[in-house]
C-alpha cells in the first residue's frame, strides 16, 4: 500500500472526530467555522476561514488547510503544492497532527521533493511526541533505506529542535 494511502487511513478523522479534535484546543476565532465547512465539504468557505489564520501562522489553521482543503484529492482545491508547505511550516513548529501527513508527502513527492530520509526523519519525530501510528509507519519506511541512512534520520530526528516563530 502507497505510504500516503496507509497515513491516510491512519489520520482519517470523521466529522465527530475532527469536531472534538478542534474542541480541545485553545479558542479561536474562525477556526470552528473553518471545521465545519470541511465537515459540509465547503472546501472555498474553509479555505476563507483558514487562510487569516494561516497567514497568521496558527500550526492548526495550517494543518486544517493543508491536509483537508489543499492535500484532499476530492477538494475541489487540491493542490499538493501549496498543501504541503503548510504541514511542514506546522510540523516544523511542533503541531505532531501534521508530521505523518508530511511525512506521506516527502515518501510520495507529493508537493516536496521525493525524499524517504526526510519521511523516516519526520514519523521518527512523531513517534518521539507519541503520535499514533508512527511505529507502523517507521517499519514501512524502514524498507526503503540503507541501514546507515536510518541511523543518520534518526540522529537528525533526536536533534531536531521545533521553531518558535
Amino acid at each position: 500500500m502507497p505510504f500516503v494511502r496507509l497515513h491516510r487511513a491512519a489520520l482519517s478523522l470523521s466529522a465527530a472526530a475532527l469536531a472534538s479534535f478542534i474542541a480541545v484546543q485553545p479558542a479561536n476565532a474562525g477556526i470552528e467555522d473553518a471545521v465545519k465547512a470541511i465537515q459540509a465539504a465547503d472546501m472555498a468557505k474553509a479555505e476563507k476561514e483558514l487562510q487569516l489564520l494561516a497567514k497568521e501562522r496558527d500550526p492548526r489553521a495550517e494543518f486544517l488547510l493543508g491536509f483537508y482543503v489543499y492535500g484532499n484529492p476530492e477538494s475541489k482545491l487540491f493542490d499538493l503544492n501549496k498543501g504541503a508547505p503548510l504541514m511542514l511550516d506546522a510540523a516544523e513548529r511542533g503541531y505532531t497532527p501534521a508530521m505523518i501527513p508530511l511525512a506521506g508527502a516527502y515518501a510520495e513527492g507529493k508537493g516536496v521533493p521525493k525524499s524517504f530520509f526526510d519521511a523516516y526523519k519526520w514519523v521518527s519525530i512523531a513517534e518521539r511526541w507519541n503520535v499514533p501510528n508512527a511505529a507502523q509507519l517507521l517499519g514501512e519506511l524502514s524498507h526503503e533505506l540503507k541501514p546507515e541512512e536510518i541511523e543518520k534520520a534518526k540522529a537528525e530526528a533526536t536533534a531536531y529542535t521545533f521553531k518558535l516563530k
